[in-house]
């Protein structure tokens, strides 16, 4: 019988031509039946996952001989997604709103790639949806009688979802529901979904975590069968067991574990003592969890299934039951506990790793020690604390030494050391924010980092040499392109770094931090460094650590809260206990195995990263909820095409749009990352101070928005406000101006549209919107390509009419640009996931359109109310394709020529205005759009 890796490789090769499953049954040998009906029901299930392919004549290949690219969808709010291929050797592939084909957020797809833009990025549309990843959606709901809509909190799924009245299950509006979608997307048609459960009020206590909760899908408890197993851990260790399973007895050592004040899971223990050849010896205990949650078993299933602990503000969901993670398994004082060890000798001076050893054992942790007391204790803080741990103080001073030794060790080597501040949000018992303060990353937290990352590197380079299967956490080295950008923006600042053809150490990396410590660029020069960066992952081959300069490093300390850690522990063991060596049978097994939990790790990873940010900008967003008004000192940490993100002492971030800065012009240069005013020259840049005013704070999107505090502000009429949605709610009706047919503040004089607006604003002079990535090659003043639906795009260079004060008074005749309601979500990615472009790459460029620059294609102009975004009646003129705003679809309005430019005329005949909930209910399948009948000549 053939494996599914066998199947690939055989369809991969150069001289493979498409066969039939009984061509492919006799290539390899099947003859028995069933043999033969394990083989059908493989080539279905890969055919199925999109791995193969059937044609038409009924013959399997490949997709990639077939010009097909399988891979997930990584979807923007702006409607525009990216395909990330499979074969990690392809680039991404951009998909423009118009080739969506219904497709949602993480779907797994087949594209094909149709062109290439001018800078070389490869365009595609999708040619079949292969695996739905969106199955539930959290939002608002909505009522309308007879129907209603749910407003996801997924600001990715840029539709509303329409429900019949018999699935509302008793909600009403204003309720945070979940709802199980029944049919997805086609054209202009809503998805459809029923409600299965209301979470309450959008405003009742506890409902935005727990909406936060639901939106990623995180299990809140455990099944009854995993409770079971769990409840069947025993409480206790019997000598007998420790002697049967041949375990080291190091219960005489003086171990201790350090964590922080609030931690209940302890998983890691560490001891350090000087030899008596001078050496020092570093013990690393971790706990056994692989004893007790067994390979294949319910625990093992729902560990793999969760992949890690979520830490959220004002909760844990743990991967483990506590039963386990809290007790058995949790290295508690006093207490008998089973073990991994790593123990590690160093000569001192060199800190050269003379031998190591890894095994089984069995310890009792002598304190329960917290960063904040030993801080205490080797700063000599605070005599009290340092009377009550007299016989450990002498211990904690040569873990300093080691741990210090270790890391200028590693330092000299070339691991990027970057120090960022982090902060923790307080809550109080209703889940309300009541305070936010910084993480001190002390002597304490730098010890324990040291020794778990010399564990670490020590386990993944021993296990690599056995030759087993294991999991390795891995982080690639930048792509040349990043690094190229991130060379020359330092070169703006006067510093080199050296390099070989396209290939940077990471030495020279960490030597530009050092070269630059203490400099007002070094938060510059440091972000720009971070943002150039991949992501780390886990892999089955071990690729090596970029930021560690490590060859080899996995991830063996915390199996309690991280599955691939749990997973190594697995194989470690049964090593360990078969003299060194697996059986062969056994290494296939495990080696078919470890790709997948190393995917699904990584996945899970994500997955929980993006639900602790989205809680802390929550929490930290409602912290700033009654500071509106309020005046702070901040820094600017990023600079876009459509504004400034500025950071407070705090850590609370929030955006000056360009739309705010009223006393210039200001052009955005990618490069130098910088905002350069037209007239006054005046410069923002990351890195420079910023004295602001809390403006606006959006609960919706969980943004907050400020403005210069010496800025003239525009928003004088403006109320400032906590809902994006206006004080109109959910009102679909658009009320005319009494003025004559002007759109206010969107399009601009006697210019078209283009096909960018879905966020892509690659215009060549600004005044036509393209299809690209967020490239332009000039920029028009006026942005003229911010048309209604996003048909233009905003100019890289963004020479766009802010409203110099010369020109105030006559706000109607001016582009409006970057609304309130817009959301943060895509333009921050850059930072997290290392990309330096800031406003192009992944997160595209800043639509200019009132629909694709907003919330959701359409919907954002219903839901702002009777007034625009700058407090004037709403314009009830809206083109007949306002809904097609995100899709980018339809032609340009060419009856808006004139209308708001400023030059006095008024639009042609304004198309009947229509509401959103009219045109995307879905129609029954008898229903058939009425024709115009040709008058007869």
């Amino acid at each position: 019988m053939c494996t599914e890796q066998e199947l690939l490789d055989f369809m991969r090769e150069t001289a493979y031509k498409p066969l039939t499953y009984q061509e492919l049954e006799k290539h390899f040998g099947i003859e028995d039946a069933v043999g033969f009906k394990e083989f059908l029901r493989l080539l279905t299930e890969m055919e199925q996952d999109g791995k193969i392919l059937l044609t038409r004549t009924n013959r399997y290949g490949v997709p990639e001989r077939m010009n097909l690219l399988r891979g997930r969808i990584q979807a923007h709010p702006k409607g525009f997604a990216f395909l990330i291929p499979d074969d990690k050797e392809h680039q991404d592939l951009y998909i423009h709103a118009n080739d969506m084909k219904g497709t949602m957020n993480g779907d797994i797809v087949l594209a094909r790639a149709t062109s290439k833009n001018e800078q070389g990025k490869m365009e595609g549309e999708i040619v079949r949806i292969v695996k739905r990843a969106v199955t539930q959606v959290v939002g608002v709901f909505h009522n309308h009688e007879s129907y209603g809509f749910i407003v996801p909190d997924d600001k990715r799924i840029n539709k509303d979802i329409f429900v019949r009245g018999e699935g509302f299950m008793g909600a009403v509006t204003g309720q945070k529901v979940v709802a199980k979608i029944i049919t997805y997307p086609e054209g202009r048609t809503a998805a459809e979904g029923e409600i299965i459960e209301i979470l309450g009020h959008k405003d009742d206590p506890g409902v935005d975590i727990l909406s936060i909760i639901r939106k990623h899908g995180l299990p809140e408890s455990f099944s009854a069968d995993v409770m079971a197993e769990a409840e069947a851990a025993p409480d206790s260790i019997s000598d007998d067991e420790i002697v049967r399973q041949g375990r080291r007895d190091l219960r005489d050592k003086v171990i201790v574990t350090i964590d922080g004040e609030d931690a209940k899971d302890l998983d890691d223990a560490v001891n350090v003592e000087r030899l008596p050849n001078g050496n020092f010896l570093l013990g690393v205990h971790i706990a056994d969890v692989s004893y007790y949650v067994r390979e294949k078993s319910k625990l093992d299933e729902e560990a793999y299934n969760r992949g890690c602990s979520v830490y959220l503000v004002d909760r844990v969901i743990p991967m483990l039951p506590h039963r386990l993670s809290n007790g058995i398994c949790s290295l508690n004082p006093q207490v008998d506990r089973l073990t991994m060890s790593c123990e590690m000798e160093f000569e001192p001076g060199t800190m050269k790793q003379v031998r190591h050893d890894v095994f089984t054992s069995v310890i009792r942790t002598k304190e329960r020690m917290t960063y904040t007391n030993v801080r205490k204790i080797l700063n000599e803080e605070d005599p009290e604390v340092t009377e009550r741990y007299a016989d450990l103080v002498d211990n904690f001073k040569l873990m300093r030494e080691v741990a210090m030794a270790l890391r200028d060790l590693r330092m000299r080597r070339g691991a990027i050391d970057f120090e960022f501040q982090e902060s923790k949000v307080i809550v109080d018992e209703q889940g309300k924010a009541v305070d936010i303060i910084k993480r001190e990353r002390s002597i304490a937290e730098q010890i324990i980092e040291e020794f778990m990352l010399v564990a670490n590197e020590t386990v993944a380079e021993h296990f690599h040499w056995l030759k087993v299967p294991f999991i390795y956490r891995i982080h690639e080295e930048p792509s040349a392109e990043k690094l190229m950008t991130f060379m020359q923006f330092a070169g703006n600042f006067g510093y080199a770094v050296r390099g070989k053809g396209n290939t940077v150490h990471p030495r020279a990396l960490q030597t530009l931090l050092e070269e630059i410590h203490g400099t007002k660029e070094e938060t510059v020069l440091s972000t720009m460094m971070l943002r150039s960066m991949k992501q780390a992952k886990y892999d089955a081959e071990p690729l090596g650590h970029f930021g560690l300069a490590a060859e080899y490093y996995s991830h063996f300390t915390s199996p309690i809260r991280r599955y691939p850690d749990l997973a190594i522990h697995r194989v470690m063991r049964e090593v360990l206990e078969n003299g060194g060596v697996l059986p062969p049978n056994r290494v296939d097994s495990l080696a078919s195995r470890m790709p997948d939990i190393a995917l699904q790790s990584s996945e899970r990873e994500r997955l929980a990263v993006d639900a602790e940010r989205d809680t802390e900008k929550l929490k930290k967003a409602e912290f700033m909820l009654d500071k509106i008004g309020e005046e702070f000192t901040g820094m600017i940490n990023g600079v876009t095409s459509f504004g400034m993100f500025i950071e407070l002492e705090n850590t609370v971030e929030g955006l000056i749009r360009l739309s705010d800065l009223t006393d210039d012009y200001y052009h955005f240069h990618e490069l130098h990352m910088a905002l350069i005013g037209e007239r006054t020259s005046k410069i923002y840049r990351i890195g420079d101070e910023a004295k602001i005013r809390v403006a606006r704070v959006n609960m919706s999107d969980h943004t907050i928005d400020f403005e210069m505090v010496d800025m003239k502000s525009r928003s004088g009429s403006r109320v400032s406000f906590v809902d994006a949605r206006g004080p109109g709610g959910f009102d679909r009706k658009r009320k005319k101006r009494a003025a004559g047919g002007r759109f206010a503040g969107v399009g601009a004089s006697g210019e078209r549209g283009g096909r960018g607006g879905s966020g892509g604003g690659k215009s060549s002079q600004g005044d036509r919107g393209g299809r690209g990535d967020g490239k332009a090659s000039q920029g028009v003043r006026g942005a003229k390509s911010g048309a209604a639906g996003g048909k233009g795009g905003v100019s890289k260079n963004n020479m766009v009419n802010r409203g110099a004060p010369e020109n105030q008074g006559n706000e109607d005749k001016f582009v409006r640009v970057a609304a309130p309601e817009e959301v943060q979500t895509g333009e921050r990615s850059p930072k997290r996931k290392g990309n330096g472009a800031g406003s192009s790459g992944r997160a595209g460029v800043e639509s200019n359109g009132s629909a694709s620059g907003g919330e959701r294609a359409g919907a954002a102009p219903a839901r702002r109310g009777k007034l625009d975004m700058w407090g004037l009646p709403r314009s009830g003129n809206y083109p007949k394709d306002a809904d097609d705003g995100m899709d980018g679809g339809g032609k340009s309005q060419n009856a808006r020529k004139g209308g708001s430019g400023g030059n006095g005329r008024s639009a042609s005949r304004p198309p009947k205005p229509f509401t959103k909930a009219e045109a995307s209910v879905p129609k029954s399948s008898g229903d058939k759009p009425s024709r115009r009948k040709k008058p007869k000549e």
